[in-house]
């Protein structure tokens, strides 16, 4: 079980600020029964833990799919990060008992034995945990008033609890990790779920955590130097991190000047370097990039030297949008800082207009 990082928040009296689920919350119309109601809740793992996850052949994960009715997988690995993310999707009580399964699926198979060990037994109430993936706009919910609610949450379950005070990178989820039995954790899932179907409408508009490796590339001359970040296929998974501790206002002038002085630079297109890359937009997200009459785009477009359009219907079942870039690398470069950083801007102001009008500041 790991220890508390100084990053992080432990809550064992029912102070909590975070947890991480995220997806499809949708209560069943047709019955009463919460326990019925649909949701998806995502959770962090290491690839070892996916590996035990999963099993030989799949063994693991298939029985976890046949025990409990719930649609179950692991994102695909990305080279050099650590962490992937695990995905469950079924009714209320599914998801619950499809967690404390895999809590103890992890204590029967530790992920310090090797690969070809057998299953051990564990010590009876040994403890475990999982680390769930919450919407920042849904932390209110699961704190409620003064912390009432977490603490209910511990209470009834015996869980404890450790969240983490910032979101992950290029989110706006966070993690509550969830300490303690097999039984315990079913119990908190179950606790936890209910919050997020009974208050779904504030997850609405969140930005998905995908792990993502960072690489750095130097430019010379008077170019910067920039951080990547590799796309691992889903949307808000964007290039460019912010920097600086400066205010958003400064941050945006300076990077906006930046861009303009550069941008003669890669506007002069060269049909040997010209690239095209594709994003995925959260629908509800798209409005924001695009402006008042076109005018943020069209300002993204100016400055950076890219061609931008964009999908006038969603791509797939999650909703996303597809923008497609096309220019020289340092233009496209430009275009994703600009589209990320513009919806940074989005996100703080949603994030501020959820404290200021919550019931509790997470």
């Amino acid at each position: 079980m790991a220890e508390p990082t100084p990053n992080d928040q432990t809550v064992p009296e029912g102070v909590t600020d975070d947890v991480q689920i995220e997806g499809s919350l949708q209560e069943d119309a047709e019955s009463g029964d919460i326990s019925t109601s649909q949701l998806t809740l995502r959770a962090l793992v290491s690839t070892k833990e996916a590996g035990v996850i999963i099993g030989k052949a799949g063994k693991n994960v298939a029985e976890l799919r046949e025990i409990t009715s719930v649609k179950a997988g692991v994102s695909k690995v990305v080279e050099g990060v650590h962490d992937r993310v695990l995905s469950v999707a079924g009714t209320l009580d599914g998801v619950s008992k499809a967690y404390s399964l895999i809590a103890q699926t992890l204590l029967e198979n530790p992920v310090s034995a090797s690969p070809n060990s057998t299953p051990i037994t564990p010590p009876p109430n040994a403890f475990t945990s999982v680390r769930l993936l919450i919407s920042h706009n849904l932390m209110g919910t699961i704190i409620g008033r003064q912390g009432l609610k977490i603490k209910h949450i511990q209470d009834v379950s015996g869980a404890r609890m450790v969240a983490s005070k910032e979101m992950l990178p290029q989110s706006t989820e966070r993690v509550v990790e969830v300490q303690g039995t097999v039984e315990a954790i079913r119990v908190a899932v179950y606790q936890i779920g209910k919050c997020l179907i009974e208050d779904n409408e504030r997850g609405i508009g969140t930005v998905l955590y995908n792990p993502a490796i960072r690489v750095t590339t130097t430019y010379t001359g008077t170019r910067r130097q920039s951080d990547y970040t590799q796309r691992t296929g889903n949307g808000t998974d964007f290039i460019q991190p912010l920097r600086g501790n400066n205010s958003k206002n400064s941050n945006s002038n300076s990077n906006n000047n930046e861009y303009h002085n550069n941008r003669r630079q890669s506007s002069n297109y060269d049909s040997t370097t010209i690239r095209t890359q594709n994003i995925s937009i959260p629908a509800d997200m798209v409005g924001c990039i695009i402006g008042k009459g076109g005018s943020k785009i069209s300002e993204i477009r100016r400055l950076s030297g890219s061609r931008i359009s964009i999908a006038k219907t969603p791509h797939d079942e999650t909703g996303e949008r597809m923008f497609t870039i096309q220019g020289t690398p340092e233009a496209n470069e430009k275009a994703l800082f600009l589209l990320y950083n513009q919806l940074e801007n989005e996100k703080e102001r949603r994030l501020n207009a959820n404290s200021n009008g919550g019931d509790s500041d997470a």
